[in-house]
C-alpha cells in the first residue's frame, strides 16, 4: 500500500471527512452501494482501505458481513474500537490480501485506491477474493472538486500531494486491465459543495445521480467473470451389466475357468 496513514494524515483525513465535500460523499456511498452492488443482507462485503471505519458503519446498517483491512494499525484500531464484533479486521497491504480465493461477496475501495503504489495489482487481489463485484468510490479528478484536492495537494496538503485522482476514461481502462472485457457499471453524484455550504457546513445536502464524467464523486463496479468454468456432460449409452462380477478373480487362469468363452490366456481381450 503506498500512503500509509499516520496519526497525522489521519487527523488531515478526519477533518476532511467533515467538509462539505466530505459529507457530500460521505451520504452518497450508501446509496452508490445499493445501485450499484445491489446487496443482500448476510452477504460477505470486503472494505479494502477501511479506515477508522466509517464506511464499514454504513454496510452494518445494510445487514452485511463484515470485514476490512487497512495497511495502518493506527486506522484498524480506531476501526476495531467503533465497530468491536461486528467486523472482522486485519492489517494488511491492498496489494497482497491475506484472504482465500472467493471469500467474499463484494470488494470495495473508497477513497483508498488513490493511495496506492499499484492499483492494478490491488484490483486483481480484490477480483481473487471476490466472486460477484468489485466496487470503487473516487473522486473525479477533472472535477472542481478534483481540481480543488489537486491544487491543495501542490501547494502542501500531506492527505492530497500522496494521491493520484482518477477518471471515468481512467477506472475503466484499470478494470479492464485487471478483469478483462467483463460488466461494468458506473454512475455519478450530480452534487458538488456550495459556496454556502462552505460557509455553513451542516445545511442540508440534497444528492441528486446522473452519469456525467465531471460529477465530484464516481462510483463504479465491475461484475467478475471467470474465464473457465466446467460443464458436466451426461452419459448418453447405458452402461452394460457384466454377466459375473470379476472381484476376486485374481489370475487370468481365474478368469479363464469363471467364463468359458475365454480358453485361452493369450486370447483375452483388452
Amino acid at each position: 500500500m503506498g500512503l500509509i496513514f499516520d496519526k497525522n494524515i489521519n487527523k488531515l483525513y478526519e477533518s476532511w471527512y467533515q467538509t462539505p465535500q466530505g459529507r457530500i460523499i460521505d451520504k452518497s456511498i450508501e446509496w452508490l452501494i445499493k445501485k450499484l452492488l445491489d446487496p443482500r443482507p448476510g452477504e460477505r462485503i470486503l472494505d479494502i482501505g477501511c479506515g477508522t471505519g466509517n464506511h464499514l458503519i454504513i454496510f452494518n446498517k445494510l445487514g452485511l458481513d463484515l470485514t476490512g483491512i487497512d495497511a495502518s494499525p493506527n486506522m484498524v484500531d480506531k476501526a476495531r474500537l467503533r465497530l468491536g464484533q461486528r467486523c472482522t479486521f486485519k492489517t494488511g497491504r491492498a496489494e497482497d490480501l491475506p484472504f482465500d480465493d472467493n471469500e467474499f461477496d463484494f470488494a470495495v475501495f473508497i477513497n483508498s485506491l488513490e493511495f496506492l503504489d499499484d492499483p492494478l495489482q490491488a484490483l486483481k487481489e480484490a477480483g481473487r477474493v471476490t466472486n460477484k463485484k468489485v466496487f470503487i468510490g473516487v473522486i473525479n479528478s477533472i472535477s472542481w472538486t478534483g481540481l480543488r484536492n489537486k491544487i491543495q495537494g501542490c501547494m502542501g496538503n500531506n492527505l492530497f500531494n500522496n494521491a493520484k485522482f482518477y477518471n471515468l476514461w481512467q477506472l475503466k481502462s484499470l478494470l479492464k486491465r485487471a478483469y478483462g472485457p467483463v460488466p461494468i457499471s458506473w454512475c455519478s453524484i450530480k452534487k458538488d459543495s456550495t459556496l454556502l455550504e462552505n460557509m455553513y457546513p451542516f445545511s442540508s445536502i440534497d444528492l441528486k445521480a446522473i452519469n456525467s464524467p465531471f460529477s465530484p464523486f464516481l462510483g463504479m463496479s465491475a461484475r467478475i467473470v471467470y474465464k473457465y468454468k466446467t460443464d458436466n456432460l451426461l452419459l448418453r449409452s447405458k452402461l452394460k451389466k457384466t454377466r459375473q462380477s470379476l472381484v476376486g478373480v485374481r489370475t487370468l487362469g481365474d478368469l479363464n475357468r469363471t467364463d468359458g468363452a475365454y480358453k485361452d490366456e493369450r486370447s483375452l481381450p483388452l
